[in-house]
């Protein structure tokens, strides 16, 4: 028989919007602080939104400033725009496409995740995770929508063997929900695997349940 599910109450669902809002607050406020502190406005006029120059290299709309080294060698920030998803996914798709792509990802995946938490779908890993993937979701949509880009400011490194990716606070969120994801999904499936594992031997103890009982009436 499949598991009943129980709405979650009005006070979680009230806790999980606040901490959405909160986290889109705080992705927004250091995108705002790298775009002040790690660039500045061009001056002239400004390239189309994510052109390519000939060497392949996205023009950014905004000038970088120098970074600041928080760990030599190994982390720093520093401005950067990124056209795509991660690792720069679609980045030479038109800004329309991609606006409008990225937007009906990051709303289809905001409804269901809101839907199966309010539902009572899930556990609590779950239900943790939903306020870290919706926001990061929204996070960088709002970006795309105002600019066509993302802003991401936050660069690790090892020396010149190894460089991740520039990402911000919104890729941080919508990574942790994952992983909250997945740990609601393995923790949910090893009962299971356990209840699998007892069947046999429930029905092989009642069949010998069964014949001690038969023999008895011998």
């Amino acid at each position: 028989m499949a598991p009943t599910t129980t709405r979650r109450s009005n006070a979680l669902i009230a806790a999980c919007i606040v901490s959405t809002i909160a986290l889109v607050a705080l992705d927004i406020g250091t995108k705002t602080w790298a775009e002040g502190a790690l660039s500045t406005e061009r001056t002239g006029e400004r390239p189309e939104v994510c052109a390519a120059d000939d060497d392949g290299y996205i023009r950014y709309q905004r000038a970088r400033r120098p970074g600041l080294v928080v760990i030599e060698d190994v982390f720093e920030l520093e401005y950067a725009e990124n056209c795509g998803a991660a690792f720069g996914l679609l980045r030479n798709a038109p800004t329309g496409v991609r606006t409008t792509i990225f937007g009906v990802a990051a709303t289809a995946a905001t409804l269901v995740l809101l839907w199966l938490f309010i539902q009572g779908r899930g556990g609590p890993w779950f239900a943790w995770s939903v306020p870290f993937v919706v926001s990061g979701a929204l996070g960088n949509l709002i970006d795309r929508i105002r600019y066509g880009y993302v802003v991401d400011f936050i660069h690790w490194h090892w020396r010149d063997a190894f460089d991740y990716p520039t990402f911000n606070v919104a890729d941080i969120a919508i990574t942790v929900g994952v992983v909250l994801l997945l740990i609601d999904g393995f923790r949910r499936e090893e009962p299971a695997k356990v209840d699998e594992k007892a069947a046999p031997k429930a029905k092989t103890a009642d069949a010998g349940a069964g014949e001690q009982r038969e023999a008895a009436g011998e």
